[in-house]
């Protein structure tokens, strides 16, 4: 499993800080992050493929910084967001799922084989030429997990993948991700999701607040919600 460690770490926003003396290292396969809506717990996920570079502290995947080695560490860092349609960037299914590939310079044919094996293994066999911004709700979940997964990162980092799904869809998630080889970190208002998980991080106005077995980190985060 990658190896990701925040030593120190702030984030501002101008004058407004959101995340703020956060140390930690990370090596499980399941990784659990909660808190309240601005608790920072968003930032910190951003944090750790360079989407957001630390205002203060260090990020490294790996041993690779996040700050001077970025491009390094987004080979090995997927990242879903929470709406697909922000990462949706192609307009049919397959051009989408084989965008990353082609960026990294991979052979027409083997990019074809693989995109075609990834959109069966995530539900959308059948859907290549399916303009990608029609799909279901659900579908376009897929297949953002899916043009991330294709390139074969070693962590996923997935921001709140299931708020805009109904139950059905989210469940469908749920199984998808508790399927995968990757390292998984998760942020999530859906508190099921965390069941199996190694470790879960709590946040709470901007600091990590704790940091231990999922049952112990969600009882703690009813406890700051009440």
């Amino acid at each position: 499993m990658p190896v990701i460690e925040a030593v120190g770490v702030s984030h501002r926003y101008g004058e407004r800080t959101v995340l703020s003396e956060v140390t930690v290292r990370l090596e499980e396969q399941r990784v659990g992050v909660v808190g309240a809506n601005g608790s920072g717990k968003s930032t910190f996920a951003r944090l750790l493929n360079g989407l957001v570079l630390p205002s203060a502290g260090r990020v490294t995947v790996d041993g690779l910084d996040t700050r001077s080695q970025g491009r390094e560490v987004r080979r090995r860092v997927g990242f879903c967001f929470t709406d697909p349609d922000a990462q949706i960037v192609m307009p049919t299914v397959a051009e989408d799922v084989a965008f990353g590939l082609r960026r990294r310079g991979m052979a027409k044919a083997d990019a074809r084989s693989r995109v075609e094996k990834t959109l069966v293994a995530y539900g959308l066999g059948g859907y290549q030429d399916h303009p990608a911004h029609l799909l279901s709700g659900g579908q376009k979940q897929m297949l953002a997990l899916a043009s991330v997964l294709v390139t074969e990162p070693a962590l996923l980092v997935m921001d709140e993948p299931t708020t805009l799904l109904d139950l059905r869809n989210a469940q469908l998630v749920a199984r998808v991700v508790a399927g995968l080889p990757q390292q998984v970190l998760l942020v999530t208002h859906h508190l099921d999701l965390l069941d199996g998980f190694d470790r879960v991080l709590v946040f709470d106005e901007g600091r990590l607040v704790l940091d231990d077995a999922p049952a112990a980190a969600v009882r703690h985060y009813r406890t700051l919600m009440t």
